[in-house]
């Protein structure tokens, strides 16, 4: 299959002399999933999903993503708390950021608001007014662990008294 295009690539002797014999090798992978909210669009309420989501333009309001991306681009202007899997910062946010992974704020990004999560990273010449808190997945997880078994004791108490 990709063998005849490289034979005539081959026999054209230069690539310049029949730019055409090119073809470009094509991914067998899906693309990933990714709404893109565009330059001039403005939203007021909640968002809510389960893809990525790329901002390059206006949103006020709540961006509630758990299990994603959410990428504020360099028109980005984001007047809204944030909660995600992965929060990237490109663009200006105002509001609260909860990850459950990772907040990477880039050199022409800032933040102003409070941010929680399990890792940050921060760029040179990135703004931050806020305060910032660094769990460890650890505790997390033991957390959530416990809940799940007192829940079942409670549940047994009662059926007990009963």
């Amino acid at each position: 299959m990709l063998q005849s295009s490289d034979n005539s690539f081959l026999k054209s002797g230069s690539p310049a002399s029949n730019p055409n014999t090119f073809n470009p090798v094509k991914t067998v992978t899906a693309p990933i999933d990714q709404a893109t909210i565009g330059r001039t669009l403005v939203i007021k309420g909640e968002i809510s999903g389960s893809e990525a989501l790329y901002i390059d333009g206006r949103i006020e309001g709540k961006i509630i993503m758990p299990e994603s991306r959410v990428t504020i681009g360099r028109n980005g202007k984001v007047d809204a708390s944030i909660q995600a899997r992965e929060v990237v910062i490109m663009g200006k946010v105002n509001g609260n950021i909860e990850c459950s992974d990772r907040v990477d704020v880039r050199a022409e990004g800032s933040v102003s608001g409070d941010i929680s999560t399990v890792r940050i990273s921060v760029e040179d010449g990135a703004a931050l007014k806020g305060g910032i808190q660094v769990r460890s997945e650890g505790k997390q997880n033991q957390q959530q662990n416990q809940q799940k078994q007192e829940q079942p004791k409670a549940m047994a108490a009662t059926a007990g008294n009963a």
